[in-house]
């Protein structure tokens, strides 16, 4: 493997790798600003701070799928410039062509209900919308 292919190959990674490190950082920035809204609920008794944090958790959900679906492409992209895809794309040196990863291994939608991403945000969601309905009706 040439130096110009091990660069480019270093490029996607970096890449990879910050795309890894935003959506490890919403999952901790969704948990603490959870955390803060139900510990501002527990000091003012107000349940509607309840409901509000079910809001933040929705939009680091769509945030965080976000993050994981541009690494999965990026992922596509490293492979087929390493040549270990079994159907690569033609990929010319340093060219960053995400567009051509397609279909249901790189959907959103996929992403978005991936066991990494729902396994964090639907409990969390359905705990404060339990914990809303008991403290609001029962």
């Amino acid at each position: 493997m040439d130096e110009k292919k091990l660069k480019h190959l270093e490029f996607i990674q970096n890449i990879i790798t910050r795309m890894n490190t935003n959506s490890f950082q919403i999952k901790g920035l969704a948990i603490t600003i959870v955390s803060a809204l139900l510990a501002v609920y527990a000091s003012s008794k107000n349940i509607d701070f309840i409901a509000l944090a079910i809001f933040p958790s929705i939009v680091f959900w769509f945030l965080d799928t976000y993050y994981l679906w541009q690494e999965r492409k990026f992922r596509g992209l490293y492979n087929d410039v390493a040549g270990v895809s079994k159907k690569p794309n033609e990929i010319k040196l340093f060219e960053m062509r995400l567009d051509l990863y397609k279909g249901k291994k790189y959907s959103y939608f996929n992403v978005f209900i991936s066991k990494t991403i729902w396994t964090i945000y639907l409990p969390i969601i359905i705990l404060l919308l339990g914990a809303f309905v008991y403290l609001k009706y029962l």
